[in-house]
């Protein structure tokens, strides 16, 4: 069984490149392994989409492992999700140091365990997302994550490589990981990222990909050693407040066919690390934006998503996508980028289910 996980993952992610990459020859291997019943259902992988949502914390990750989390993988599979994220936390300083609890590989913590087999008992995949916590640091965000002397540089790719390698081996069971997410200012260290890549494929079969910001995806110089390419997905869709939802259509056409020559370009497959939308008149405009407004504010924030998700499932080199943010019960909706309204809930599944 894992192996046919391993080879649809494979499938959705690299159906559209050239028969003669690396990762089609990955993908081929892996069929012939599953005795051909993963061979047989190719068709319906190359067509699947991922379906996912992003499984956020309201602490640092203690109610992953919570009682609740069961019914939490339920709910994300009632609306039609097949995958689901989480992001385990590292602390990231001024000065290059990454510091996280220690993790012994061979007795993963249950905040790492238990929602990697409650996804599998819901019948979803899982995928692993490293985030660093910037607040106390320098650091307004991800993206601003930099440093200024080789000796801070070395320090961080040196523990942020010994952490996401540790994930790595800590989940044997996960489906796949995204690397890193928003850390575009570490791109111009091509060869530390390249080094990173090579340690993880040592210790996980699990395809890989990295969550480039939505205005630097075309940076990154690595993406022929992952398997897809992975975008955080907020694009700007309009110019101001009071798009229509056709106007926000148009905008996701354009988007659409700039993707569509890049991934062809690479040969990859895309997946959206990251797609959402705050409760917010403003959410067309800067979806990342962590300002709500009013429940008035909801019906833009519901347009906005549901022609995303139409636009990810007409769209071939757009392998899928991860909706943020769920919170695990008994709070699955957060202060901001509420996923898991009622009114969202119903946007979903009716893209969602069949």
């Amino acid at each position: 069984m894992r192996r046919v996980v391993l080879a649809a993952w494979f499938l959705v992610f690299v159906s559209a490149c050239e028969r003669g990459s690396s990762a089609g020859r990955a993908a081929g291997a892996l069929e012939r392994q599953s005795h051909g019943v993963a061979a047989r259902s190719t068709d319906r992988a190359a067509a699947a989409k991922v379906r996912g949502i992003v499984l956020s914390t309201h602490t640092n990750g203690s109610d992953w492992a919570s009682p609740d989390i069961g019914a939490t993988m339920a709910d994300l599979r009632a609306v039609g999700a097949t995958w689901v994220s989480i992001h385990p936390y590292a602390r990231i300083d001024g000065d290059g140091n990454v510091g996280f609890r220690p993790i012994d590989p061979a007795a993963p913590p249950p905040h790492l365990a238990r929602p990697i087999a409650a996804a599998h008992e819901a019948g979803l995949e899982i995928a692993i997302t490293p985030h660093l916590a910037y607040w106390g640091s320098p650091f307004r965000w991800a993206g601003d994550i930099e440093f200024h002397d080789d000796a801070s540089w070395e320090r961080f790719f040196t523990a942020y490589t010994q952490w996401v390698v540790t994930l790595a081996q800590a989940c044997p069971q996960a489906n796949g990981f995204i690397l890193g997410t928003e850390l575009d200012r570490t791109l111009g260290h091509e060869e530390s990222w390249r080094e990173l890549i090579r340690q993880v494929r040592a210790v996980t079969k699990a395809p890989l990909s990295y969550g480039a910001n939505w205005s630097d995806y075309q940076r990154v110089p690595f993406w022929d050693a992952l398997d897809a390419i992975g975008i955080q997905a907020y694009f700007p869709l309009a110019d101001s407040t009071g798009a229509s939802a056709k106007e926000i259509e148009k905008a996701w056409e354009k988007r659409m066919r700039t993707l569509r020559a890049f991934a062809a370009q690479h040969n990859r497959r895309i997946v959206f690390t990251e797609l959402g939308y705050n409760r917010a008149f403003a959410a067309p405009v800067r979806p990342w934006d962590a300002h709500v407004d009013g429940e008035e504010a909801e019906a833009v924030q519901e347009a906005c998503l549901r022609v995303a998700l139409a636009a990810v499932e007409r769209e071939p080199s757009v392998a899928g996508v991860f909706l943020w943010k769920w919170f695990p019960n008994p709070r699955p909706v957060g202060r901001n980028f509420q996923l898991a309204t009622p009114r969202l809930k119903q946007t979903i599944a009716a893209v969602w289910l069949p």
